[in-house]
């Protein structure tokens, strides 16, 4: 079996989400948040960072911890750092930019900045956009940063309505761009201009809610953002940096609502919840990053990718989520694969939206989880809760002479896993109550050729589902 990726492309007990990936020198740098695993909130680590050659995007590696909480001056052991970007200034440095909020209070979110003389760092605290002055209208968050030129773009913003903040409902505008003075990279030059509304003609329920994203391919920038609708990622293009822009369309959602027949959050492929991430050009391809949730909630989430095209026009296709993400082609028809790199995951009664302050309860949902703490070592993520009628999918494989498949599961579940390719019945494997690991398997009917392959329990009890074997 050869070298593949898979979504999420980076170790399983790694829990990245807000993926921005830029190219610096031969390496591919992806930043982002920092999550916990099973966390209680957004965030609650500190920045780290992977890369990978840019000829070779399945071969990533660690690059450590790059900026820490308690480096910021304003810390003083509490408070979260959001959404961060990175770019490399005229000046030869890299500057990372976050919004920080020590507190909830109005004058206590920020974007700050840090520089380094290393796109893997480390970091060093280096001062404060003041965007005060237009905070009420363009809440300081979610920052992106883009240099072409000698001039510096800031773009950031949110939808959302906090009256503690003293940010009022009727004057909040959604995104903001504001161009920085290439000398300090902190000083703003002149007033925020909108990049776009929450609402208004042209953009229909695609309103900016926040995660905004800038890149340039050809003469055309793109303008990324998470809309209001919360479970996708948006675009809208502009011949100029600052805008104005006109909206696109959809890149991508996490529950591939928009295409076929997943027309909302119930009858969506995968659970959903909020994403956020950037594109990536590199090879003569266009990515698209994203992130996905975990443990029944949205404090835990994972970067993944997905190939994307830019059309003659300029214009970008939705996209579906996918299991081989930046695999370049379907994943082997053969070989061993852990459950945790299902594109799709549903329940007997659908899918719902995690976005929520708490933890939902399990009910009749499969989730991914992991054993243990949260830690950079030993990964075991596999799907929990695996109830009567739920359902994994996984896209694509190509297969040639395949015969035989098993899983792997454990848990008190007495039924039947019946195993398609979307439309025939492949398979069906017995499945009896275990307390450890064990393999279940049958004969695999399926044809030759590029298919999914789509994982169904029914019978009494649950199960873990930890992996699958294609022989």
């Amino acid at each position: 079996m050869s070298k593949q990726i898979f979504n999420p492309y980076l170790p399983n007990f790694e829990y990245i989400p807000d993926g921005e990936p830029h190219v610096f020198g031969d390496r591919v740098y992806v930043y982002g948040s920092h999550d916990k695993f099973n966390g209680k909130t957004f965030c609650m680590n500190d920045y780290i960072t992977w890369s990978a050659p840019v000829d070779n995007l399945k071969e990533w590696r660690y690059e450590g911890v790059i900026w820490k909480k308690s480096d910021d001056p304003n810390y003083k052991g509490r408070g979260s750092m959001y959404a961060p970007d990175v770019c490399l200034a005229p000046d030869g440095k890299y500057y990372i930019y976050y919004a920080f909020a020590p507190s909830i209070t109005r004058k206590s979110w920020a974007i700050r900045c840090a520089v380094s003389d290393s796109p893997a760092g480390p970091f060093k605290y280096h001062g404060e956009v003041n965007l005060y002055p237009y905070s009420k209208q363009y809440l300081p968050f979610d920052p992106a940063v883009y240099v072409e030129d000698g001039r510096v773009w800031l773009y950031y913003g949110s939808a959302m309505f906090f009256p503690v903040l003293g940010v009022s409902k009727k004057k909040i505008m959604g995104g903001a761009v504001v161009e920085l003075d290439p000398k300090d990279m902190l000083t703003v030059i002149g007033k925020p201009r909108q990049t776009l509304p929450i609402s208004g003609a042209g953009i229909g329920k695609h309103g900016f809610f926040e995660a905004s994203s800038m890149r340039k391919i050809g003469d055309k920038y793109y303008f990324v953002y998470s809309s209001t609708i919360g479970h996708e990622l948006c675009y809208a293009t502009s011949d100029r940096p600052d805008g104005p822009f006109k909206f696109g369309g959809t890149i991508v959602s996490i529950g591939d609502i928009g295409l076929g027949r997943h027309k909302d959050v119930k009858t969506a492929s995968n659970y959903t919840g909020n994403t956020h991430g950037g594109m990536l050009e590199v090879n003569g391809k266009h990515y698209i990053f994203y992130h996905r949730q975990t443990n029944l909630h949205c404090y835990s989430r994972q970067d993944c990718a997905e190939e994307i095209k830019i059309e003659a026009d300029g214009s970008i296709k939705q996209v579906e989520v996918t299991s081989c993400g930046l695999n370049g082609k379907p994943l082997e028809g053969k070989g061993k694969y852990e459950a945790r790199i299902a594109c799709n995951l549903r329940s007997k009664k659908g899918c719902r939206f995690y976005g929520g302050l708490f933890k939902a309860s399990k009910g009749c949902h499969p989730y991914f989880t992991q054993s243990g703490a949260d830690r950079d070592s030993n990964p075991d993520q596999h799907i929990a809760n695996f109830c009567d009628g739920a359902t994994a999918g996984f896209k694509y494989f190509e297969f040639d002479g395949a015969a035989e498949i098993s899983v792997e599961v454990c848990g008190n579940a007495n039924g039947v896993m019946t195993v398609t390719d979307g439309v025939n019945t492949v398979a069906k494997i017995d499945i009896k109550p275990c307390k450890t690991r064990t393999a279940y398997s049958a004969m695999l009917n399926v044809e030759n050729g590029v298919k999914p392959l789509y994982f169904t329990y029914n019978g009494k009890g649950k199960l873990n589902f930890i992996s699958f074997t294609i022989a």
